[in-house]
C-alpha cells in the first residue's frame, strides 16, 4: 500500500534510538526524507548513513539537546535550512524520570513538563506557522502515553501529567488548524523495549508484562507503524485522535 509519503520531509525528535529510530526507518522505507535528531551526534550520523544506504532518500543528522533553552527553535531552523521545507513533525523526544510525589524535586517536575510538553508546543507552533506561510497542508504527530489516561503508580506522576497535557494540547491545536488542512494526532504507547525504560524492564519485567492484556512489552516498530500511518495520506480525515498502541492497556 502506497502511504503517500514519498518525497515528504519529516522532522522526528529523539530519533537516534528507541521508538523515534523505528519511526525514522519506516518513514524512509516509505520514501520520506528524514531529519534524525538527538543528543548523540555519533548515533545520529550513523543512523542517517544507514538510512541513506538502504533507501533512496535524504537523511540528515542534526544534534540537539532539547532540554537547553532555544534548542527546539534552533533544531527547527536547521531542519528548514537543510530540507527547504517540512511536511510532517513527529514530537517523540521525552524523558521518563522516577520519583514519587512526596519526594519529587520541583526542578525535576519542571524539567519533565518542559521536555515532554513545552518542547512539543514550541515545535508545533513553529510547524503550524511554517505550513501557513507556505499555504501547505501538513501533519503533526505527538507521542504520548497510556499514563496520560491512567496516571502512574510507579513514581511517574510528572511524566503522566506532561503527557496528559500533551493530549489536551493536541486536541486543542487540532481544532484550531483543521480548516487549514493541518492534522494533529497522537499515539499512546504502553511499555516498549527502548533504552529509556531498559532498567525498569530489567527489574520488573514480569510486573509490566502482567499489566498488558496481550501479555508482553511492545517492540518499538510495532508502535512506530501507528505513527507512520497517521503521517500518511490514508489518515487525511483523522485529526484530534489518539491511537492506543498499548497492547490493550487502554482499550478506550
Amino acid at each position: 500500500m502506497d502511504l503517500g509519503l514519498r518525497n515528504k520531509n519529516v522532522l522526528i525528535t529523539g530519533s537516534t534510538n528507541g521508538l523515534g529510530k523505528s519511526i525514522a526507518k519506516i518513514m524512509a522505507e516509505e520514501g520520506a526524507n528524514v531529519i534524525i535528531s538527538g543528543r548523540n551526534e555519533t548515533a545520529a550520523k550513523q543512523l542517517a548513513e544507514e538510512i541513506k544506504r538502504t533507501n533512496q532518500v535524504q537523511a540528515i543528522p542534526i544534534t540537539a539537546d532539547l532540554s537547553k533553552e532555544n534548542a527546539a527553535e534552533s533544531l527547527f531552523e536547521q531542519s528548514i535550512q537543510a530540507m527547504g521545507r517540512l511536511d510532517i513533525l513527529v514530537n517523540n523526544a521525552g524523558i521518563w524520570p522516577q520519583a514519587y510525589v512526596r519526594e519529587m524535586e520541583k526542578s525535576e517536575f519542571e524539567r519533565t513538563i518542559y521536555m515532554n510538553l513545552e518542547v512539543p508546543y514550541i515545535l508545533s507552533q513553529l510547524m503550524v506557522n511554517h505550513l501557513l506561510e507556505r499555504e501547505a497542508k501538513g501533519k503533526i504527530i505527538n507521542i504520548v502515553s497510556q499514563a496520560a489516561f491512567h496516571g502512574s503508580t510507579t513514581g511517574h506522576a510528572h511524566y503522566a501529567a506532561s503527557k496528559g497535557g500533551l493530549v489536551t494540547f493536541m486536541i486543542s491545536l487540532a481544532r484550531e488548524v483543521a480548516k487549514y488542512g493541518i492534522t494533529v494526532n497522537a499515539v499512546a504507547p504502553g511499555m516498549m523495549e527502548t533504552p529509556m525504560v531498559k532498567e525498569a524492564l530489567s527489574a520488573k519485567k514480569e510486573y509490566y508484562n502482567n499489566r498488558i492484556p496481550i501479555g508482553r512489552v511492545a517492540k518499538p516498530e510495532e508502535v512506530a507503524y501507528a505513527a507512520v500511518f497517521l503521517a500518511s495520506n490514508k489518515a487525511d480525515y483523522l485529526t484530534g485522535i489518539t491511537i492506543d498502541a498499548t497492547g490493550g492497556m487502554l482499550m478506550r
